[in-house]
C-alpha cells in the first residue's frame, strides 16, 4: 500500500478545527469562575454556613472536571497527530492503524465532553423521580408499561445509578397500570428528562388468541427531586405580631406578663400563637419556628400541585402524540420520532440500551438553545 506523505501544517488540520473549543466551551470563563470561587473560600466566615459550602465546593469540582477533561483530550490529540505525522513519513500501516483507533476513541470523549456542557441547565444534576402510566390498550398496555420498567431499570443498572420504588399499582389481570420510581445519580434528570412523552408499542399480543397485532401506549413523566431545603423568607412588612397576656397554668408571672406571642402572616392568612415561654422572645422565636414550617409545608404543597398539572396536562395517552415506536411485528425497529434515530436491535433497546436515543435528543435541544441565542 502506497501511503502519501503528508506536510505538517497539513497532519494539524483537525487540531486547528478543535480551536474553537475555548468559545464553545467558555472556558475563559471558567476559569474566571475558578479564581472566584478560590476568592470567595478564603473569605472570613465562608465556611459558618455548612449549606453554602458544599455548593460552592461542588461547583468548583464541576468546573475543575470540565477543564482537566480538555486539558486531557488536548494534549491526547496532539500526540495523536505528531504520531500520525510520523507513521506517514515511515509508510507505517500499523501505527496508522494504532492512530486510526486513538481518533475513535477521542471522538467518543470529546462527545462526553459536549454531553457535560450540555447537561448545565436548571435541574439537570438532580435525581429523578420516573412515573409511567398505561395508556389506550387496556390490559396490552398495561403489560407495555411493566415492560417499559424494566427497560429503564436496565439502563439505570448500566449506569450505575439507585433506583427506590415509591408507588406500584399493579394491572387486574397482568403487568402495571402505573408506577412511579426515584433515580439517583449525577445528571439523572438532565439525562431522563429526554424520555417524557407518550411511548408506542406494536406487536402480535400474546393476551389475544386470535394471535392479532395490536398498539399500546403508556406515558413517561420524568422531573426533578425536589429538595428538602427551602429557602422561606419572611418580610417583616408581611407579619402582624400581637402581644397578649398568657392564660391557663404557667405561674404568676406568665399570667401577669404580655408574655404570648400571636404572629399572622398577612399574605396567607396563616396565624401562629405561642405562649407556653415565659420569655416574650423565645415565644415569639418559637412562632417564627412553626410559621417557618408551615410556609414550607404550602410551598411544597404548591410544587406537588405544579408537577400534577403537569401530569394532567400531558397528551393524550393514545395514537398521534408519541415520542417514539417499539415495532415488533411485522418487522423490528425502534424509531424516536423527534429525532429521526432508528435502531433495528429491539432487544437491545429493551435491555436500556437507549442512549443514542437521549444523546441525540439532548444535543437537539442545546442546538435549539443555541440558535435561539443567536437569534
Amino acid at each position: 500500500m502506497l501511503i502519501p506523505r503528508r506536510s505538517k501544517a497539513r497532519s494539524r488540520t483537525l487540531l486547528s478545527a478543535c480551536t474553537p473549543w475555548e468559545a464553545i466551551f467558555d472556558i475563559d470563563g471558567k476559569r474566571k469562575r475558578l479564581e472566584e470561587i478560590e476568592k470567595i473560600l478564603l473569605k472570613p466566615g465562608f465556611w459558618d454556613n455548612p449549606d453554602a459550602g458544599r455548593d460552592i465546593l461542588r461547583e468548583r469540582a464541576e468546573i475543575n472536571e470540565v477543564l482537566d477533561s480538555i486539558k486531557q483530550f488536548h494534549s491526547e490529540l496532539e500526540d495523536a497527530e505528531l504520531l500520525l505525522e510520523m507513521a506517514v513519513e515511515e509508510g507505517d500501516e500499523d501505527t496508522i492503524a494504532e492512530v486510526l483507533q486513538r481518533s475513535r476513541n477521542l471522538q467518543k470523549g470529546f462527545k462526553g465532553i459536549e454531553l457535560r456542557r450540555m447537561l448545565s441547565q436548571e435541574n439537570d444534576d438532580k435525581n429523578a423521580i420516573v412515573s409511567i402510566n398505561a395508556g389506550a390498550g387496556g390490559t396490552e398496555a398495561q403489560d407495555w408499561t411493566e415492560m417499559l420498567l424494566r427497560m429503564y431499570l436496565r439502563w439505570c443498572e448500566n449506569k450505575r445509578y439507585g433506583v427506590q420504588m415509591v408507588d406500584v399499582q399493579e394491572g387486574e389481570e397482568a403487568g402495571i397500570k402505573s408506577v412511579t420510581f426515584t433515580v439517583t445519580g449525577t445528571n439523572a434528570y438532565g439525562l431522563l428528562k429526554a424520555e417524557s412523552g407518550i411511548h408506542r408499542l406494536v406487536r402480535i399480543s400474546p393476551f389475544d388468541a386470535s394471535g392479532r397485532r395490536h398498539t399500546s401506549f403508556a406515558a413517561v413523566l420524568v422531573y426533578p427531586e425536589i429538595d428538602d431545603k427551602i429557602e422561606i423568607e419572611i418580610k417583616q412588612s408581611d407579619l402582624r405580631v400581637d402581644t397578649y397576656r398568657a392564660s391557663g397554668s404557667g405561674g404568676q408571672h406568665v399570667n401577669k406578663t404580655s408574655s404570648a406571642v400571636r404572629l399572622t402572616h398577612l399574605p396567607t392568612g396563616i396565624v401562629v400563637a405561642c405562649q407556653n415561654e415565659k420569655s416574650q422572645h423565645r415565644n415569639r422565636d418559637i412562632a417564627m419556628k412553626i410559621l417557618r414550617a408551615r410556609l414550607y409545608e404550602r410551598e411544597r404543597r404548591a410544587k406537588e400541585a405544579k408537577i400534577q398539572e403537569a401530569h394532567d396536562n400531558l397528551d393524550d395517552i393514545a395514537w398521534g402524540n408519541q415520542i417514539r415506536s417499539y415495532v415488533m411485528q411485522p418487522y423490528r425497529l425502534v424509531k424516536d420520532h423527534r429525532t429521526g434515530v432508528e435502531k433495528g436491535n429491539v432487544d437491545a433497546v429493551m435491555d436500556g440500551d437507549l442512549d443514542d436515543f437521549i444523546e441525540t435528543y439532548l444535543f437537539s435541544l442545546m442546538n435549539e438553545r443555541e440558535r435561539a441565542s443567536v437569534v
